[in-house]
């Protein structure tokens, strides 16, 4: 098997006390696989000490780069990330809640299955009131937008760079994910789904809240009503 290069982009918001383990981790269980990567790292809105500490994972590893920007936002972040990565596939996940074995298993499913485009399905959430939102927000998708996914925001998610159009991902917040998934479907690219049953953050809190909820509801809806992203 051929080594791959590959470009994995953490968004990075308020996450001091995690971050520094999160990223070691990550290069441990990819150091498993026939794979050259870089850990492109997006400090984004932060108000605590994630980009000092960022700093200093860059100067004591080469493979971590990192990109600061005063503007918040989950897809924001990823714009940025994407815009900066070089390798030849490319993936991007949420560091608070992703897994080494879980990253080092998407990426293993994509260096062997090259041309598909690789995403967690996100089986749990941590209470009844996430899951039925989930459902009805994944739900809204499907009918929308004809999606097959059960979990468009699922992460990691990775793509190889000759899929140009997912490297312009206008989206600055979670609708980024839709956006994903819409593009996939309008292209035509196959997708594999791995399924994923682990509820654990390794730090900071979740920034879903019913105002978000209700903003990614009403924005699908809206993106469906313009055609934004057919």
């Amino acid at each position: 098997m051929t080594e791959s290069f590959v470009s994995i982009i953490l968004p990075v918001h308020n996450q001091a006390d995690h971050i520094r383990q999160v990223v070691r981790d990550f290069h441990t269980a990819l150091s498993e696989l026939p794979v050259r990567i870089e850990t492109v790292l997006v400090i984004n809105g932060c108000s605590d000490r994630s980009q000092e500490i960022c700093e200093e994972l860059a100067r004591e590893d080469s493979r971590v780069t990192i990109h600061c920007t005063s503007r918040a936002g989950w897809g924001h972040a990823v714009q940025e990330g994407l815009a900066r990565a070089k390798g030849d596939l490319l993936c991007y996940t949420n560091s608070a809640r992703t897994s080494p074995e879980e990253l080092a298993q998407v990426v293993r499913f994509a260096i062997a299955y090259p041309g598909v485009i690789v995403k967690a399905n996100r089986k749990l959430r941590e209470s009844l009131v996430r899951r039925i939102g989930s459902l009805l927000y994944n739900l809204e998708c499907r009918t929308l937008f004809d999606l097959a996914t059960w979990d468009v925001n699922g992460t990691p998610k990775i793509f190889p760079r000759e899929y140009s159009p997912l490297l312009a991902l206008r989206s600055p917040d979670d609708l980024i994910d839709v956006e994903f998934g819409v593009i996939c479907r309008r292209m035509q690219y196959a997708m594999v789904e791995v399924p994923i049953f682990s509820v654990r953050r390794h730090g900071g809190k979740s920034t879903t809240n019913w105002n978000s909820a209700l903003h990614l509801y009403w924005g699908a809806m809206k993106a469906w009503l313009t055609k934004r992203w057919m």
